[in-house]
């Protein structure tokens, strides 16, 4: 699965540890995310979407629909 998560965290100039504090997971795990090498429970990514204000399918998407769905991002 990708993301947009590592830009979107740049964007608003948060640290790992900022939006791992906001989410309430390690600063591992957002840098698991941020890598790809871990796909996020529904209630993380819905927790993304609310930090972030924007739906969850602009924020995480499968790798075979990334080129498609993150041009509209």
């Amino acid at each position: 699965m990708k993301n947009i998560l590592r830009e979107l965290r740049e964007h608003n100039k948060w640290t790992q540890k900022d939006l791992s504090t906001k989410l309430g997971v390690s600063t591992r795990t957002i840098i698991s995310l941020e890598k790809g090498h871990f796909n996020p429970s529904i209630k993380i990514a819905y927790k993304c979407s609310l930090i972030f204000k924007c739906p969850i399918e602009k924020i995480f998407c499968l790798e075979e629909n990334y080129n498609n769905d993150m041009k509209e991002v």
